[in-house]
Order: C-alpha cells, then structure tokens, then sequence
C-alpha cells in the first residue's frame, strides 16, 4: 500500500513476526573499538554476551577503516594513563609482530637519540619525551580481535547488521538485525549500542544529539588508502632535510588532489597510510556517503600520481587497498545523565564515577588528566541500554577531542563491564554500583584516580 504525506511518498509495510535466534544477558551491536571492548568486558565478567557485527571482520576503524594509529596512552611522563584492553591489542600483536611502538621502559624519556627517532612518528612525542602511541597492523589486528571473541566465549555474528532495538514501555529488549539468513532477533537483559554512530538511539526512544559542526575533524568523513613500496624514514629524511620544498609539495599536492592528504607510517618502512576527508558529508546521510567512495577514490588516483612524480620514496610506490570502511568520526551523541563539555574537558573536571582517564595531548591544551563518567554512557530515560565508543553523552567540541581509538576502548570496556554487573545484580544499568564498577576495572588493568588495583 501507498500513502503520500504532503509531498512525502511513503510505503506501508506489512507487520511480520521476526525469528528470535539467540538469548543472552547482553548483546553488542558493532564490533568496533567499543563495541568489541564491551563484548570482552561483559563475557569475561560472566555474562552471557552477543556481538553483532555488520561487517566480515572485527575491530572497525582501527582494521576495516585503516586508521592504525592507536595515540596518546600515556602523557610523557613514566606513567601510562591508558591501559586495560588496549594494552592487550598491543601485547597481543607484539607476539605477531604486528606493532610498533615505543618499548614500556622507554615512556617518558628524553634521550635525545629516543626522541629524535620517535618524533618522526605523529603522536610519539609531547613536551621532548617520549610517549606511548602505537602503529598497529589492520589484518594482524583483525585475527588478533577474533582470538579475543573466541576466548572469551562470546557469540558472534558476523556480517550482520543490527538494524532496530527491541523496546517496550520505555526498556530496551533486544535487537533485530539483517543478514543472509533473513531478518531474526536476539533477545537481551542490557543492550549495548557499539555502533558509533549512535546507530539503535532512535528505534530504542533514547534521546540523542545529531548535531555537527562542518568545522571541526568530526563532522569530516574519509577513506584512507595505503601505499605499497615505499620507504618511510626515506620520507621524514626529505622533510627534514628539505622543510621549505617538502611543505610547498604538500601543499601542491592538496591543490592536485583536491583535498589534503597525509602519508602516516605503519609497523612496515614499506607500507604508508594516507589519512584524508571530504568536509560537509554527514555519515548518517547514505547520499553522502556514496559521495565519499567515489569522490575519494579520484582525489586518491590523483593524489597518488601527483605523488609518484614528485615526492620521494613513492616513486615505485602502488595503491595498496582503500578502506573497507568509511572513516567516520562523529555521528549521533547520547543525551546521557551526563553531558561531557569541552569546559569540563579544558578544566581537567573530575567525577566520582569515573570509569577512565585520559591523559593531557595537545589537542586538550595545557590541562589536567581528562576523566569520563560513567554517566555518559548511561541514557537520562531509556532502561537496559548503554553507549559504548564515541556516541558518549557529550557536545560537539568534548566528542571531537576525546572520541580516538583507544577512548572508545576505554568506554567500551567499562560498558560492558557495568552491563555484566547490572545483570548479576539483577539492577537496571543506572543503578550499577559504581565502587562495584571501578573496583572490577581496575582489577583490569584500568588506572583509575583513589582505586587501587588490587581492590576487591
């Protein structure tokens, strides 16, 4: 049957029984840094857990989005802020080799022959000492992610797309997802929104913020590709050897391909990344998104070429791969018991449910150590719902500081975390006790202001 509204044409479905394939104290819909974080976080906890995934793979932007930097865990000092499950991707890939960064006893040094290796790596170096950001393999990471899963006796639905959360009288239920198999539910006591894109907030009825601002890194969406037989320290040779001529290539480059784009080194000498983004694209907008693939792909031809006749080390260099997925930055945000401000950001605020610290980077300023409540995680009317990753309750300028790989680690793991609690405790998500939740955490390697690890 048809309808038209105004000048709205609109079709009427036919209501249909969905299949419930699997129950399960929580589900987690997205595979990616928080999602999968939260899946750990709630199985190894003792809860029964669900990861629906859209894609054939694990670990979102950091493997299928080929954004291999995971930065800034520790704030150059001796001290790493970050730790927990992000440390285990880089212990864990260490043992195949497939990641690069600087050696545990060497946090926070300023030896000069330290500091000059590793500044030629983004993110290494802060105030003349050395910190620890990571460069990691995506096809490494992808089978180290699934070893996770498999240990950790989570189910796992590969390929399958959670489209609509199950709600009833204001308490989410469950999740309907899409796949070969046709459309099926899984039914849950907590419901985890690992998307980062706030993907289930609307059909669960939690209110959200989809606002974004076209000026910040957020609001612009990309398509990383790779370089192929290249030679990076070639590369930083050149632009230290030769600043003036390499930025007026740069620059060049830009005005070539249309757009900027930024070489990036990987576990490999061999092998760059090349960050990029289209602004005013929105990735809730499938227009957009079509959009991006194919316009990316010809800044990327020309990009390259203008490269291979220009700048050194790509010479013989070839396109590798592009992403498997849209590098998206900023989507929906929850509207949480919380709301994290950039104020609160710059003002180093702290919190009695603090669920993760993030240490001071450049793009904070010159602050105290960052905390995120647990609140943020937590919508202000929904039951059975949580956030994991970068749809935290937080305004535009907060989320596009604290949103990278290893913060939705974070929140993914203290999600997931809280929700295997609530279950055991037979309480909804809100009323998790919070000394019951740091304590749990930092049995897990998570540093956490006035909790010790050793607490019970």
């Amino acid at each position: 049957m048809v309808e038209r509204a105004s000048d709205i044409k609109t079709v009427q479905e036919a209501a249909r029984e969905v299949k419930v394939c699997r129950e399960a104290d929580v589900v987690v819909v997205g595979g990616g840094p928080g999602g999968h974080s939260a899946a750990i976080a709630a199985a190894r906890s003792g809860a029964r857990t669900v990861l629906v995934e859209r894609y054939g793979h694990l670990g979102g932007m950091a493997t299928g989005g080929i954004v291999i930097q995971i930065p800034h865990m520790s704030d150059g000092t001796e001290e790493q802020q970050i730790i927990g499950l992000t440390q285990e991707w880089l212990d864990r890939l260490d043992v195949v080799g497939g990641c690069l960064h600087p050696k545990r006893e060497d946090i926070g040094s300023s030896d000069e022959k330290l500091v000059a290796y590793w500044r030629r790596f983004m993110g290494n170096v802060i105030h003349g000492r050395i910190k620890q950001t990571a460069w990691v393999d995506p096809e490494l990471l992808k089978c180290v992610l699934n070893d996770m899963v498999e240990e950790s006796g989570v189910k796992l639905y590969l390929h399958s797309w959670g489209t609509q959360a199950i709600a009833d009288k204001g308490k989410v239920q469950g999740v309907i997802f899409e796949s070969k198999s046709g459309r099926q539910a899984i039914l849950g006591k907590v419901v985890i929104d690992g998307t980062g894109d706030g993907d289930l907030l609307p059909s669960a009825g939690a209110e959200f913020d989809g606002r974004l601002d076209p000026k910040i890194r957020s609001s612009n969406l990309a398509l990383v590709f790779r370089l192929g037989n290249c030679d990076y320290q070639k590369y930083c040779d050149f632009r230290e050897k030769e600043p003036e001529r390499f930025r007026e290539l740069m620059a060049e480059l830009a005005r070539v391909a249309g757009t900027r784009l930024v070489p990036l080194p990987s576990p490999r000498n061999d092998v760059l990344w090349v960050n990029n983004w289209i602004p005013d694209l929105n990735c809730m907008n499938v227009e957009d998104l079509t959009t991006l693939e194919v316009e990316m792909r010809k800044i990327m031809l020309r990009g390259h070429d203008f490269m291979k006749k220009n700048i050194p080390t790509f010479e013989n260099s070839f396109i590798m791969d592009t992403a498997s997925q849209t590098g998206t930055r900023g989507g929906r945000r929850l509207i949480g018991e919380c709301i994290v401000t950039k104020e609160d950001l710059q003002a180093g605020k702290k919190y009695d449910d603090a669920i993760a610290v993030i240490p001071r980077f450049d793009a904070l300023g010159d602050t105290d150590h960052v905390q995120i409540p647990y609140r943020c995680l937590v919508p202000t009317k929904v039951d059975g719902l949580l956030v994991a990753g970068r749809s935290f309750s937080s305004d535009m300028a907060a989320n596009n500081m604290v949103n990278l790989i290893p913060h939705c680690i974070a929140m993914g793991q203290a999600a997931g975390t809280a929700a295997a609690i609530a279950v055991k405790d037979g309480v909804n998500v809100r009323d998790v006790s919070i000394k019951a939740l740091q304590d749990s955490l930092a049995r897990q390697s998570v540093p956490l202001p006035q909790v010790s690890s050793t607490s019970s």
